[in-house]
């Protein structure tokens, strides 16, 4: 069975209610669950560092989920360098699920870490169901920050200096999206 499959099956047989009996604890893990609920528009969002899977697993993971008629929300406009916006957090919010599709520079990317954190407090609030994929990453590269990781979040150390907080944010978003079950494909590429 292939990643895509794998994937869609598992989009398949989860439903909210379920998603929402395995929402998140209230301990203080600095994600925030304050987030106003809104109407669900779409089934799935896909978060993606484009550079690393936009032309690989990323479009066929969307074209498969388009294919078994489960709405997906994909943004392709992504511009370096800009924060999250409001139409994106929008559309984790009215999502059901999230697949992270983590990969060798998704670190790199604030908008990818902010959208990210943005999505664990949504499975927070609403028991929003998160599936990380490791796309050419070792799921524990991602958990402690090693590798590719280490090297993004010491750039993001030197750029980010002066906001301890949202590199907090960050790595325990990190930690909690590679504990969670996902799929493994840390020997893939593109």
């Amino acid at each position: 069975m292939t990643i895509l499959q794998m994937c869609c099956r598992s989009l398949t047989f989860s439903s909210p209610s379920s998603a929402a009996a395995a929402g998140g604890d209230d301990d203080d893990d600095g994600i925030e669950a304050n987030i106003p609920p809104l109407r669900e528009k779409y089934d799935v969002f896909i978060s993606f560092r484009g550079e690393d899977t936009r032309d690989g697993i990323t479009s066929h993971l969307h074209a498969a989920l388009l294919q078994k008629k489960i709405e997906t929300y994909i943004d392709y406009r992504l511009q370096k360098g800009e924060e999250i916006g409001p139409a994106l957090r929008e559309a984790i919010e009215q999502s059901t699920h999230s697949v992270i599709i983590f990969s060798q520079n998704y670190a790199s990317s604030t908008w990818c870490l902010d959208e990210l954190v943005h999505i664990l407090e949504c499975k927070k609030r609403y028991g929003h169901m998160v599936i990380p994929v490791f796309y050419g990453i070792n799921p524990s590269h991602v958990r402690k920050q090693h590798g590719s990781y280490a090297g993004a979040f010491a750039q993001l150390e030197k750029r980010c200096k002066d906001n301890i907080d949202k590199m907090h944010k960050w790595r325990h978003a990190l930690k909690t999206a590679a504990d969670l079950s996902g799929f493994d494909y840390s020997n893939k590429r593109g």
